[in-house]
């Protein structure tokens, strides 16, 4: 006898990410410029601190919250980079910046909370607001206004049902980063509606020409996110973190227990190591991103290709006439890109190259979209 199994119907309003859509149709010789995972091998003291750690038999459960080693140094990082009054106790090490995002939507949202995403924007904000049972509400971003989140706008789309906004900045996928008085003024609708802002920040220290600035110097009502895998290059570690108000901690901490218990212990060594040793591997990796982005900007507009020029992560989020085409004509030539809807409604009309790849794979990859003659 056949028997049916019916998912729930918060799984089936959900569809696989468009990024790992693209990153599948990879093949042997093309150029993959869908996925933000930096190509740089993992600082060496890094990886040396998890041989270390694994020769010491560091390979059981830790606290559900963390080594508080590693919440010390994180707290110190938020504290002296960020200027957020952060404390160990206000931490949680999580699996990834993604288990923070996770984690933070099912403990803040209830089923019809309407939380207002970035759109376009990373594609898990509009997946895990679906799951917690919430309504997402997009906050269009304007190539006009280099992608940027309005504060004027995000305020227009505020109701009696908005529970939280979540911001991102640097952003993904257009690279955008916000200006002080953007993130004050999100800040701000956070604290007089009596909001949480979830502040996505794992690009914080790829940027170029601008300064970041983190919402929870100018409000409590913050849940700070960040993580290790795009500063590190530290993706297969899978470790991230989440800072809160002592008050929401707790609560915070009962979706992480109950769906991960603790991040990997190695993992964790690792994160330690990334925060308290050198930091000189950073500065190459961001001036080689940099160096990437201006060969990536300058070629598309060549190419007659209009580009907003990203001031930080490792994305571009060009626009064109029919880009699914190009996107399609793209992966003919072996160049996997993404399409811009694949990051929300709004992402329409455009479509997202990272330049998280090698410099001379980016060059090829420039040569093959030329070849296009779009």
């Amino acid at each position: 006898m056949a028997i049916t199994m019916k998912p729930s119907k918060r799984v089936q309003c959900i569809d696989l990410s468009g990024i790992r859509k693209m990153f599948d149709m990879v093949g042997e010789n093309s150029i993959n410029l869908a996925l933000g995972e930096p190509d740089f091998n993992t600082p060496a003291h890094i990886r040396e601190a998890v041989k270390e750690a694994l020769d010491e038999g560091f390979t059981h459960y830790t606290s559900n919250t963390g080594i508080v080693e590693l919440r010390e140094a994180i707290a110190h990082k938020l504290q002296t980079e960020n200027q957020i009054p952060a404390s160990p106790e206000s931490i949680i090490v999580t699996v990834g910046a993604s288990g923070a995002l996770y984690s933070s939507a099912h403990a803040l949202v209830d089923d019809g909370d309407e939380v207002i995403i970035p759109d376009p924007g990373f594609v898990a904000y509009d997946a895990c607001v679906k799951l917690s049972g919430g309504v997402p509400i997009p906050a269009q971003l304007k190539d006009d206004n280099d992608f940027r989140m309005i504060p004027e706008d995000v305020l227009e789309l505020v109701t009696a049902k908005t529970k939280a906004i979540i911001m991102n900045s640097p952003g993904n996928p257009t690279g955008a980063v916000l200006e002080k008085e953007d993130v004050k003024g999100l800040a701000d609708i956070a604290t007089d509606h009596n909001l949480t802002l979830i502040s996505d920040e794992i690009y914080d220290k790829i940027i170029y020409g601008k300064k970041h600035y983190s919402p929870a110097t100018y409000s409590d009502n913050v849940v700070t996110i960040n993580g290790f895998s795009k500063t590190y290059a530290m993706t297969g570690f899978r470790i991230g973190y989440l800072a809160a108000p002592p008050t929401l901690t707790e609560e915070l901490l009962k979706i992480h227990q109950y769906s991960v218990t603790c991040t990997t212990s190695l993992a964790q060594k690792a994160a330690l190591a990334a925060l308290t040793g050198p930091q000189d591997s950073v500065g190459e990796m961001v001036a080689e991103f940099k160096r990437r982005r201006d060969l990536v900007v300058g070629r598309l507009r060549d190419m007659g290709i209009h580009c907003n020029l990203p001031h930080g992560a490792f994305y571009v989020f060009p626009s064109t006439d029919n880009p699914e085409k190009f996107v399609e004509e793209a992966l003919k030539k072996d160049v996997v890109l993404v399409p811009g809807t694949s990051f929300g409604q709004y992402g329409a009309g455009h479509f997202r190259i990272s330049y998280a790849a090698s410099y001379q794979n980016l060059e090829e990859a420039m040569d093959r979209l030329e070849s296009i003659g779009w």
